[in-house]
């Protein structure tokens, strides 16, 4: 699987985003996102071009929490020249706005709500979700599922995976090996990890940022 690194802590991306970038490159990372909260505009434009000049795909999720805040993250995320945008809910909305810009998109399914964002809703609302946006032409979706507040996170993601032929990214709280395997073994693409590095969680036994990174890729591998 695809191990996204986020440059965000608590769902905001870190105020010395830059100075990691340095740590996270040398891990060998390849899939590098952060949200559009927690530092400047001119920081996030700063931020992607370097992971681009890197050789690696740049994300932006979406952590707005209204219809109209989360279609001026999609504009900010044009703006700044990412490779794909996660989050948000209006499918249609973002599309249209990312329309010919080359830029993919994974919606949440579900029903998100909060900051730090939860996930609430059935796993027959994730699958009727996730037919609707590939049916709009979204490249995949963006599944809290450790998130979940009603229902069992892998059962989620194997909703998911029934419903989308896309890519399949699991975001929030994917904190051990032990739940890359599930994910994996669920169908899942890919995996955000942000909080879980910064805090030395994933790996509570080794301090360094650089290591935990080494031993996500390793689960990821």
């Amino acid at each position: 699987m695809d191990f996204i690194f986020m440059f965000t802590r608590a769902d905001q991306t870190v105020q010395d985003c830059l100075e990691v970038f340095d740590v996270v490159v040398s891990a060998g990372v390849k899939h590098m996102g952060f949200k559009d909260v927690g530092v400047s505009f001119d920081t996030l434009v700063e931020l992607n071009r370097r992971i681009k000049d890197a050789g690696a795909t740049s994300y932006l999720e979406v952590v707005s929490t209204t219809p109209e805040a989360c279609l001026n993250s999609a504009r900010a995320a044009r703006d700044i020249g990412v490779d794909c945008v996660m989050g948000g809910t209006d499918a249609a909305g973002i599309l249209s706005v990312l329309d010919g810009s080359g830029i993919g998109y994974l919606p949440f399914p579900g029903r998100p709500i909060g900051h730090p964002t939860a996930l609430g809703g059935t796993a027959t609302d994730v699958e009727a979700d996730c037919r609707k946006f590939e049916s709009l032409g979204c490249s995949g979706v963006d599944l809290l599922a450790y998130r979940a507040t009603e229902a069992d996170p892998l059962e989620l993601v194997k909703a998911a995976r029934r419903a989308t032929q896309g890519t399949l990214v699991v975001a929030g709280s994917v904190d051990s090996p032990d739940r890359i395997r599930a994910l994996a073994e669920a169908g899942a693409n890919a995996f955000t990890v942000g909080s879980a590095a910064f805090d030395g969680s994933f790996s509570p036994r080794k301090g360094a940022l650089a290591s935990q990174l080494g031993d996500i890729l390793e689960a990821a591998a």
